[in-house]
């Protein structure tokens, strides 16, 4: 753009009809051409697209890697079906090491609670609760519950992990009132 005087001149593209129509014969090879593999014959079987069990999630592992992994950090803190009915019963989840849990409870002042974690896979993972006395501590990736019991100091407790760099898993944590 050049300024000349007080007016601006500007570029201006003009298109005529031999020009769109050059334009358009020129898309639509490149979208034929795009559709139709080289030396690809109809005859020919295509390669099987991968099946779910197969495909990778950003994390690295398989969806049937995580459903298995999944399953055992779940059945080692006994939340593969656990009910909303217990007196005792807060919380429970389930996710990918890689992303980590977040989650904060709304919880008695002065009350005790009893919770668990269970990473299963490779590495490692740092639990975080902040709280009156907050701890982090590093769990391993192998499907042993961590056990800790905690006093609520405050209504809302944060209770997070997240993975060490090149952890990969499931993680699962279950939050219950402790007996009294």
């Amino acid at each position: 753009m050049a300024i000349l005087g007080d007016e601006f001149m500007t570029l201006r593209l003009r298109l005529s009809h031999p020009t769109l129509a050059v334009c358009a014969s020129m898309l639509v090879i490149v979208l034929a051409s795009g559709c139709t593999g080289e030396g690809s014959d109809p005859k020919e079987p295509s390669a099987p697209a991968s099946s779910p069990e197969q495909q990778k999630h950003p994390s690295g592992t398989s969806v049937r890697t995580e459903e298995r992994l999944g399953r055992q950090v779940q059945e080692a803190l006994g939340t593969e079906e656990v009910s909303d009915s217990d007196p005792l019963f807060i919380e429970a989840g389930l996710e990918r090491v890689s992303d980590g849990f977040h989650t904060e409870p709304e919880l008695t002042r002065g009350r005790s609670y009893r919770l668990a974690v269970a990473c299963a896979g490779k590495g490692q993972i740092v639990l975080s609760v902040a709280g009156k006395d907050p701890v982090r501590q590093k769990v391993d990736c192998d499907g042993v519950p961590l056990r800790q019991r905690l006093t609520a100091s405050a209504a809302k407790v944060r209770i997070d992990s997240e993975a060490i760099p090149g952890s990969t898993g499931m993680v699962a944590w279950r939050l219950d009132k402790a007996d009294r």
